[in-house]
């Protein structure tokens, strides 16, 4: 079975103060146990937004190596290309590779394999995904102002809309923001941010259990 493991999430504002640099970190198990760690992350106040990920493979072992990718939306759809520069240090990684010598790597099908899987199944790498699309989401007025904590959370089937739900309704005075800015403020949200369209999830407090069902 593949494996991946959250590793640490290190958080920490921009040299000039304007927004937050992200770096989350993590291990890769293949089925056949083949290891790689990576790294993925963000910072709030690039423009056009994009991603960084580093996928290290065979740490002090001959053809071993640390591949670094940007990640962005184009078309809605969501894509990877090789950098030269490098992202991070991660722990299984060997030298530290360009975008040349990746592409000619004999393990870069892997890397990418690593990549789709990593981003499918690591919860950082869902906020990741909402921050690079700018996804939209209706928010109660309390909820929008932090007064209330988010109780409910729907993904619309219709318009692929988020909706936040605190204790009151919305009414018609619904706001309309970034999700990425309340998982800034409750990060308790990585647990439902893979909600498919038609599904929503329910608590009864902030830390507390969710519960997942087929929206109405």
């Amino acid at each position: 079975m593949i494996e991946v493991n959250e590793g640490r999430l290190d958080e920490t504002a921009t040299p000039d103060a304007t927004g937050m640099e992200r770096r989350a970190y993590g291990e890769f198990v293949s089925q056949r146990g083949e290891l790689a760690s990576y790294a993925l992350g963000w910072r709030t106040d690039t423009e056009p937004p994009v991603g960084w990920v580093t996928v290290g493979i065979g740490v002090g072992n001959e053809g071993g190596g640390t591949f670094h990718a940007e990640a962005f939306f184009q078309d809605d759809v969501l894509g990877y290309r090789l950098v030269d520069e490098a992202f991070a240090e991660v722990p299984q990684g060997g030298p530290h590779l360009s975008a040349e010598q990746a592409k000619a790597h004999h393990d870069l099908e892997f890397i990418w394999a690593v990549v789709d899987v990593v981003f499918d199944r690591d919860r950082r790498a869902w906020w990741l995904r909402h921050w690079l699309r700018g996804t939209a989401a209706i928010q109660t007025p309390p909820v929008f102002d932090l007064s209330e904590p988010i109780l409910l959370v729907q993904h619309d089937a219709d318009d692929g809309i988020w909706q936040l739900i605190g204790t009151s309704d919305a009414g018609e005075d619904a706001k309309l923001a970034h999700l990425f800015h309340a998982i800034d403020a409750d990060a308790t949200l990585l647990d439902v941010l893979d909600l498919e369209p038609g599904e929503r999830a329910e608590r009864s407090e902030v830390g507390g259990e969710w519960t997942r069902s087929s929206a109405p």
